[in-house]
């Protein structure tokens, strides 16, 4: 019996870790992995530990990332995959343009954030991947999951309007109570024709401070989550148990929940 029900609203990756969303209408996913493409690049904050023969899971600290480099939201990335080509844009403008399978288009992103960031990084930025990666925050292959409802409350608790996409949200649903996905931890997620489960809630660091779009920190959202409900957690984690396709106002329902 299902006793939760929701709709998928929207879908997003994260192409290159730390740059803007990319909105999607259809995912198809496997078991074990992650949203196609999502983070399977990241950018080094100066000479890195990450070793593409040998990759693993590194903190976020280091790479180039919105909780340090809030001027990264005011880009917009635009990723085509057929081409792996990345075009950044400021204020609908384009300022770089490169294939990141290239090691040439990876330079012209590369010499753009140098510039773009220059004062705040430990030295030259350097595009890094891997077959199979991906640069997620926790090193289990996963999509993030954010409830529309529980967002409404912290804008109720916050007195200001928050823009979901603060959280870094692969699937965001609505339809549930605020907090109900906190209730989803090791139970079978049905999405689409794909099933998942939830493992973890997910614990807010500064990044979620910083607007999308504009870049500006005018939030303190883990202050006010640990101060009105008394922890920073917002949104969970959910491996891919087995393959399938998630759309936009696809059910999204717990067994038992």
């Amino acid at each position: 019996m299902t006793a939760q029900a929701a709709r998928v609203t929207a879908l997003y990756r994260y192409p290159v870790k730390g740059l803007s969303a990319q909105p999607l209408q259809q995912v198809r996913l496997t078991a074990g992995e992650t949203i196609a493409f999502d983070r399977q690049w990241a950018i080094e904050n100066g000479p890195g530990r990450f070793d593409p023969n040998a990759p693993k899971h590194l903190p976020k600290v280091a790479f180039v990332m919105l909780m340090r480099d809030e001027r990264l939201a005011a880009l917009e990335a635009e990723f085509d995959e057929e081409t792996a080509t990345l075009t950044l844009k400021r204020d609908g403008r384009q300022v770089s343009r490169g294939a990141l399978t290239t090691r040439i288009g990876c330079q012209m992103i590369e010499q753009f954030l140098a510039a773009y960031m220059k004062g705040t990084l430990r030295g030259p930025p350097k595009i890094v991947s891997a077959p199979g990666h991906s640069f997620s925050d926790v090193a289990a292959k996963c999509l993030h999951i954010v409830n529309l409802a529980t967002v409404r409350e912290l804008e109720r608790v916050s007195g200001k309007f928050i823009d979901p996409l603060r959280f870094r949200p692969n699937v965001i649903i609505d339809g549930v109570e605020p907090w109900a996905e906190f209730g989803w931890i090791d139970k079978p997620i049905s999405a689409g024709s794909a099933m998942l489960e939830g493992f973890d809630r997910t614990q807010r660091c500064d990044a979620t401070n910083v607007e999308p779009g504009s870049g500006l920190r005018n939030m303190a959202i883990p202050a006010i989550l640990q101060r009105t409900f008394g922890h920073t957690n917002f949104g969970i984690y959910a491996k891919i148990t087995a393959g399938g396709s998630i759309a936009m106002g696809d059910a999204v329902s717990v067994a038992g929940g």
